[in-house]
């Protein structure tokens, strides 16, 4: 596996350059945490765009994840945002998420300090905001349901499960739309579930229940399309949930650890759909405030900063203001208070971002110091 991963990130390393990938890194937990952004030549920064996380797999990388998963199609077509974040080290030093094991390392900040760092340096809809991932980065969109929903619309999982642990603490507060794609015959992370993970078929149940969708899901043969790929696959769909919200899965009988359509082969991988074209075509239906009844999450137009720019003081003119943070544009947070008349006059000249919370809404804005 460490070969064929390697393999694609040379390859893939070889196209990289043509492409619009930024690389970048922001402060979080302490630590810098770098992270890859593909912009679409396509984007202009005159509308606002969605976003999409997709996170790579235990012992792999973004770079990897990049090539593996070719999200660039979809993005230059659809004209989406994408962002490949790296995972840090773990005892044996392997890149890693921390996906409800009990680690130390705070992911969710990290991914949380990089939602609101992206809104600041791109024009992006804070309402379609998605996460999907490959195997332990599938783990860690489940764990983002159940911890960021107050930011993350929607989810996808391609081979990847629930921890126990983390399907026991899972209070998300509100239903979250989830794709599922497995194959039966994954010697990695296995379709029945054990060794800590739920099985597959519980874990869609057990958002299928969240969401309150039809128990009985629609059923469908995907068409065998490629006959010599060793593998045919089944859709399920579960609709009728709350605000709109389904849940859905494909299920590769045959299939193994990979990623179905992936350009790179890796054992036996299903070519009759591919998944990153599924898990588009299911995140594009779906808006935060849609499924939280949030009118505008960002609250642009109920926010105010003034004076703005400021130099010693900037004051917050909003209903129900809870809290504030504001970030450098390295995502160190440098200040966090409940007033709404803060002394900035410590801060250096330069541009800032500003998260306003208030009881149902999150405006983010941005502060020039001068």
């Amino acid at each position: 596996m460490k070969k064929v991963l390697l393999s694609i990130f040379v390859l893939f390393a070889t196209i990289a350059s043509a492409q619009t990938t930024v690389i970048d890194s922001i402060l979080s937990g302490g630590i810098y945490r770098n992270y890859r952004v593909y912009i679409p030549a396509s984007y202009t920064g005159t509308t606002a765009r969605p976003l999409v996380f997709d996170l790579h797999g235990y012992t792999s990388s973004a770079i990897a994840e990049q090539g593996y998963s070719n999200f660039m199609p979809i993005a230059d077509t659809a004209n989406v945002i994408f962002v490949y974040p790296n995972g840090t080290l773990d005892v044996s030093s392997q890149p890693y998420w921390n996906a409800g094991f009990g680690a130390a390392m705070d992911d969710i900040g990290f991914i949380s300090n990089l939602i609101d760092t992206l809104l600041t340096q791109y024009n992006i809809d804070a309402n379609m905001v998605y996460s999907c991932g490959m195997s332990n980065g599938g783990y860690m969109s489940h764990t983002l349901a159940c911890e960021l929903s107050n930011k993350i619309a929607a989810i996808a999982s391609v081979t990847g499960s629930m921890t126990t642990y983390q399907q026991s603490i899972c209070v998300p507060n509100r239903p979250v739309p989830i794709m599922q794609i497995s194959g039966n015959a994954d010697g990695t992370v296995s379709y029945g579930g054990g060794g800590g993970s739920m099985g597959i078929d519980a874990l869609v149940n057990y958002w299928v229940t969240n969401n309150n969708c039809n128990p009985t899901p629609i059923f469908t043969n995907v068409p065998n399309t490629s006959t010599t790929d060793g593998c045919t696959a089944e859709h399920y769909l579960y609709n009728g949930g709350t605000n709109g919200s389904t849940c859905e899965k494909y299920k590769i009988i045959g299939g193994g650890h990979t990623w179905p359509g992936s350009p790179f082969i890796i054992g036996v991988t299903n070519q009759d759909f591919k998944a990153s074209e599924k898990i588009w075509l299911f995140f594009r239906k779906y808006k935060l405030n849609q499924l939280t009844g949030i009118s505008d999450l960002q609250n642009a137009d109920k926010i105010t900063l003034f004076p703005n720019p400021a130099t010693n003081i900037v004051n917050i003119e909003g209903e129900n203001v809870s809290s504030v943070i504001i970030y450098d544009l390295d995502g160190r947070v440098l200040i966090q208070t409940q007033q709404k008349q803060i002394d900035i006059s410590a801060l250096a000249k330069g541009v800032y971002s500003v998260v306003v919370i208030s009881e149902k809404n999150r405006s983010v804005k941005k502060l020039v110091k001068m």
